[in-house]
């Protein structure tokens, strides 16, 4: 091949390949690019960065803010997300903890909930790279440390496993629905305590349990039931889908108070916790759980 023609072919591939990039939109899932280097390739990046100083809202490449460092990371990989951190935790697709793999986006509360105050970058083996105010660099950190402020977590590479479509479809939202499903069985059992902590899995409230499974689902809600039924988009019984949240009045009350929350499984159940069963499954159509409803929400990005 001629060498002009090979440079045309070559400048050919970067304008289409810019022009892809710059169609989606940003922040969304449609930044996806099909054609960008590897999440290995963006955990690398992100590696030879640790010890850059820290700067608010700096987007590098010698400081950098939290959010930004992420938007870098992934402009220099070829992708072109979001630069604030409450589009980039709105964007890409949930994903649990037990999901992570490298180049996912991790958030942050300093309260453990609420609106996200920090993020870094997924780099593996348990690790994760931001840009840290109080250390004044970018440095690497254990995950396990922040336990108690970790909200969820955010993928915007696709890959074969994963690929989700641009505008988070019908499939797309089933599949978080599933793993919301997988989170919470994996709980059957445990006890049932009023009032039980936002910080243990040993025992759970109706939404202690609830707040818990989505938020290793990658969704943060409030801590009490009565919160979280003012979230979401409210939807009826005959639109039921699973991973809907179910809110409910107390056995015979006349009242609209809501006292209880559990997580449509599908198949005409219900998954939630209450009494000597603790979290378990029962059957919600033709019964007192049915007959209790107040109001129906969907918290699953659609």
């Amino acid at each position: 091949m001629a060498k002009r023609d090979w440079m045309m072919k070559s400048t050919i591939g970067v304008l289409l390949s810019t022009s892809l990039l710059l169609g989606g939109q940003v922040g969304q899932a449609a930044a996806y690019s099909q054609d960008s280097a590897t999440s290995e390739t963006i955990a690398q990046t992100a590696k030879s960065l640790i010890g850059k100083d820290y700067q608010y809202r700096a987007e590098g490449p010698d400081s950098f803010g939290s959010a930004q460092l992420a938007t870098y990371v992934y402009g220099q990989a070829g992708m072109r997300i979001a630069n604030t951190m409450a589009d980039l935790y709105r964007g890409g697709t949930a994903v649990g903890r037990d999901e992570l793999q490298a180049g996912d986006l991790l958030f942050f509360s300093s309260s453990g909930s609420g609106q996200p105050t920090f993020m870094g970058i997924y780099v593996g083996d348990g690790q994760f790279v931001y840009s840290s105010q109080r250390e004044d660099q970018v440095v690497l950190k254990p995950l396990s440390d922040y336990d108690g402020k970790f909200l969820g977590a955010r993928r915007y590479v696709e890959t074969a496993s994963a690929a989700q479509t641009a505008s988070g479809s019908n499939e797309s939202v089933s599949s978080i629905a599933d793993q919301i499903i997988r989170i919470g069985e994996k709980y059957l059992g445990t006890p049932y305590k009023f009032g039980s902590s936002k910080n243990t899995t040993q025992t759970f409230d109706c939404s202690s349990f609830t707040q818990r499974v989505f938020k290793e689902a990658g969704i943060t809600l409030p801590r009490d039931s009565r919160q979280q039924s003012t979230v979401g988009k409210t939807v009826s019984k005959s639109q039921l889908k699973k991973g809907d949240l179910i809110f409910m009045r107390s056995y015979g009350s006349s009242s609209n108070r809501i006292t209880h929350v559990a997580i449509y499984a599908g198949d005409g159940k219900i998954l939630h916790t209450y009494g000597k069963p603790g979290v378990t499954y029962s059957t919600f159509f033709g019964t007192n759980w049915e007959k209790r409803v107040v109001t129906i929400k969907r918290v699953i990005p659609e």
